[in-house]
């Protein structure tokens, strides 16, 4: 009705904006930096139109095949960044750590390996869950309670037994989070005991500046994931994961672009000073 309509849009103006600020920071950064800028715009894009378009119209349907196709491109983007994350960790672990060796540890076959990697990996674990999504029984028209095709919002209107599905999200989403996140401490612990080692207070600062501004990031998108899919009893309040639905697909995707375009520069300057200093 237009009452709800009414309500909606101060709301679909927020998340309009944030998408505005996503979609303009990360196209910056696509032809600046690296494929997580790709990965945050794709995704988000795949969610806030539908969402801006719920809040302002009123009928709010979507198929049930474009709810397929948001899950498994939102799945795919998602999965992507997590071990882009984890590639940008290991980017500054060398960076910091090995800077005279950068340009050849990180050579130009090896970056692409790695994002190779990432894009396949999230494809095998999309194209998993969405096989067995496909295999559940739907009865007539259902609401999604939430506003993006969220996999415990899609599972939860099945009249199927979900149990095999849910476990396997669980699987997958732990070792996708165990394995990036190994690799994301790894790094920051070597970079921690490098900057140590170094004689410049100014140095120091801005290697830890440039870390700390990663880490941030890092932390608020793994809790989110962990919250939303490796707790198996995290589910009990659909607000919560409304919420947390919200931060990884609209809000996280504005805030990468703010953090590391800001931050590239003091990078560069940390891989300059690095370079010039000798470790026993």
């Amino acid at each position: 009705n237009q009452e709800n309509q009414s309500d909606g849009l101060p709301l679909s103006l927020v998340f309009l904006t944030i998408y505005m600020v996503t979609v303009l920071g990360n196209l910056g950064m696509i032809l600046m930096i690296n494929h997580m800028s790709l990965a945050d715009f794709c995704y988000s894009t795949v969610v806030t139109p539908k969402l801006l378009e719920n809040l302002v119209v009123e009928d709010r349907t979507i198929s049930f095949t474009g709810c397929i196709m948001q899950f498994f491109f939102a799945c795919l983007f998602v999965v992507t960044e997590t071990f882009m994350l984890a590639v940008m960790a290991y980017d500054r672990f060398v960076a910091v750590c090995n800077p005279l060796l950068y340009t050849v540890v990180m050579s130009q076959k090896l970056c692409s390996l790695l994002v190779g990697a990432s894009y396949s990996w999230a494809m095998v674990c999309s194209l998993t869950l969405i096989y067995f999504l496909l295999e559940l029984s739907f009865r007539g028209n259902n609401i999604i309670n939430n506003f993006v095709c969220e996999h415990a919002a899609i599972v939860a209107v099945s009249c199927s037994d979900t149990h095999i599905g849910q476990q396997i999200i669980l699987v997958s989403a732990t070792f996708n989070e165990i394995s990036s996140l190994m690799v994301i401490l790894t790094s920051c612990v070597f970079i921690f005991i490098t900057i140590m080692k170094m004689p410049s207070t100014g140095g120091n600062y801005k290697a830890f500046s440039t870390c700390a501004s990663h880490l941030t990031t890092i932390t608020i998108f793994h809790r989110t994931i962990l919250f939303l899919y490796c707790v198996p009893n995290s589910k009990g309040s659909w607000v919560m994961v409304k919420g947390g639905s919200v931060f990884y697909t609209v809000v996280i995707p504005m805030l990468n672009p703010l953090t590391y375009n800001l931050r590239n520069k003091d990078l560069i300057n940390v891989k300059q000073l690095f370079s010039q200093c000798n470790f026993d």
